[in-house]
């Protein structure tokens, strides 16, 4: 189909007659929801918000029958081209209008969503029952969906000790490029939607699969009670490698319930937008009305005092931990059996960052731009525990090659880091560098938090050359056999498989979507 040849109106008529006008946008303001947050893709014929599953199915009908390529968004808070669409001959499904929670099933340990609830809207229904799920969002969880989470796969909260988004999966509805519905699960014979495993794991197959091979309209996920105790403690380090070693010890031995860890650089930019007054009293409000009560909230800020962020200011590298229990004797044990494991390699320090963390786990995106108003992107690799030390120091010596450059155009990086299970270790890279907020920064955090930041110059030699420095990077990753969550169309997959492997997959993307429509590019399918 060419679409300079067709009508955009016409073509497209019958998608505003079913969805209604205001669902069909078209010109100017499609470029919010077609730009994340580092790029902008292509601008589709259309942004399409369908109302209902039965509306995505249409949708999906529809573009089969005039060969228009389809890219869903959920949230937003993409930074590897994910939704971002690659040709004019698209539509661009935006699915935060399916944000119903259909079901809180506890006797059967189950909550049935639609794909476009997000994390801290489906938590908000919960913690009133004393009910969690495992994995229960990333740190964007404010804006990102669940279905956009399993389409991309991510970890953050609950994965120390239950892994990442697509192991606390039970059930999920996708809607195939034919518009036709297939549920997973013991939900594929029409049950509820109770076990996962009901012969070869279906549910797996459109995890972490970016929409490649269908759009993800409805998830189960399991359901656990919530543990009545919990406390937090942090260890400063002077060499990633021992941070490493520790991490990994404490995975091997699921005594948390999540940790993540930052360097100097990343600690430096947090201290400095925690220091203001209004944000040190954010901060202690916070803490205070987490705790389990209001006198061992005081303890806790006693503790470790929320001016006290000398100890962050000097450490390398820090690790952060929340750990849960069903008592605080238990918590208290696994503290015990933590703080014995670091002995040697890092010192402990005050847990101030795991504790707002705990008492702020969908924090406003204002992290999506630098500390100061710079652009950031981040990057990432999962590296097997032996390698994470070559890696560093070759990564280090690539620092190193380019610090002149990197100083001349004011780019600078900071690290972020999280044990993946006892077999696997995060090494996150976020880029900082001069550059004007985009389309979505303009959406998401608005006039008034922006004009508040220091105001930057385009900057197309800075901007060139963090694209190169990210795509020099990701081959270093590819060097040390690093995996990567959010592969979007940014990370090698397809490329790098066997040949029986990328043989496989090729056949599973043609009989689910033979025209090649499904998010074309993504994992490097076509």
């Amino acid at each position: 189909m060419n679409p300079n040849s067709v009508s955009a109106q016409t073509d497209l008529a019958p998608l505003i007659q079913r969805l209604g006008p205001d669902r069909v946008i078209q010109g100017a303001p499609m470029t919010a929801y077609a730009t994340d947050v580092y790029r902008a893709g292509t601008l589709p014929l259309a942004v399409v918000q369908p109302q209902s599953v039965d509306d995505v199915q249409a949708i999906a009908v529809f573009a089969h029958r005039m060969e228009l390529a389809v890219f869903v968004r959920g949230g937003g808070a993409s930074y590897t081209d994910g939704y971002l669409a690659n040709r004019p001959d698209c539509l661009l499904i935006d699915l935060s209008g399916l944000d119903k929670i259909l079901e809180i099933n506890a006797q059967d340990g189950y909550v049935l969503v639609e794909a476009g609830v997000t994390w801290a809207q489906l938590k908000s229904a919960l913690d009133p029952l004393g009910l969690r799920t495992p994995f229960f969002g990333p740190f964007s969880g404010i804006a990102a969906t669940i279905g956009g989470s399993l389409s991309q796969n991510a970890i953050s909260h609950g994965s120390g000790a239950f892994g990442p988004s697509a192991q606390s999966v039970l059930s999920i509805d996708v809607v195939i490029a034919s518009g036709e519905m297939i549920s997973t699960g013991s939900a594929a014979r029409g049950g509820p939607p109770v076990q996962r495993w009901y012969g070869p794991d279906m549910c797996g197959l459109f995890l972490g699969d970016c929409g490649a091979l269908g759009i993800k309209v409805r998830a189960a996920l399991p359901l656990l009670a919530q543990k009545p105790a919990y406390d937090c403690a942090s260890f400063a380090f002077d060499q990633v490698e021992s941070m490493a070693r520790f991490m990994q010890s404490v995975a091997r031995e699921r005594l948390d319930d999540e940790n993540f860890a930052i360097d100097a650089a990343l600690a430096q930019g947090q201290i400095s937008r925690q220091s203001s007054p209004s944000a040190i009293w954010a901060n202690a409000m916070a803490i205070l009305n987490a705790a389990p009560n209001r006198v061992e909230g005081l303890v806790k800020l006693a503790r470790f005092g929320l001016t006290g962020t000398s100890a962050m200011s000097r450490a390398a590298y820090m690790a952060h931990y929340i750990v849960d229990g069903t008592n605080r004797a238990e918590v208290r044990a696994k503290l015990k059996r933590m703080r014995k494991m670091a002995v040697g390699l890092g010192t402990e320090i005050p847990p101030l960052a795991p504790n707002f963390v705990r008492a702020m786990p969908f924090a406003p995106l204002f992290n999506t731009l630098g500390p100061n108003g710079e652009r950031w992107v981040p990057i990432h690799g999962i590296l097997a525990p032996s390698r994470v030390g070559a890696f560093h120091k070759t990564l280090t010596a690539l620092y190193e090659s380019r610090a002149s450059d990197m100083k001349r155009l004011g780019v600078w990086t900071g690290g972020m880091f999280e044990s993946v299970g006892a077999s696997g270790f995060l090494y996150e890279i976020a880029f900082y560098w001069p550059g004007v907020p985009n389309a979505y920064h303009q959406k998401v955090l608005g006039d008034d938090y922006l004009n508040g930041l220091k105001k930057y110059a385009h900057n197309d030699e800075a901007a060139s050359f963090v694209e190169q420095l990210k795509s020099e990077i990701i081959d270093l990753y590819g060097r040390f056999d690093a995996t990567h969550f959010q592969l979007g169309k940014a990370y090698p997959y397809a490329q790098v498989l066997t040949e029986p492997a990328h043989a496989l997959i090729r056949a599973i993307k043609r009989e689910l979507d033979p025209k090649g429509l499904m998010n074309p590019g993504a994992l490097g399918l076509k």
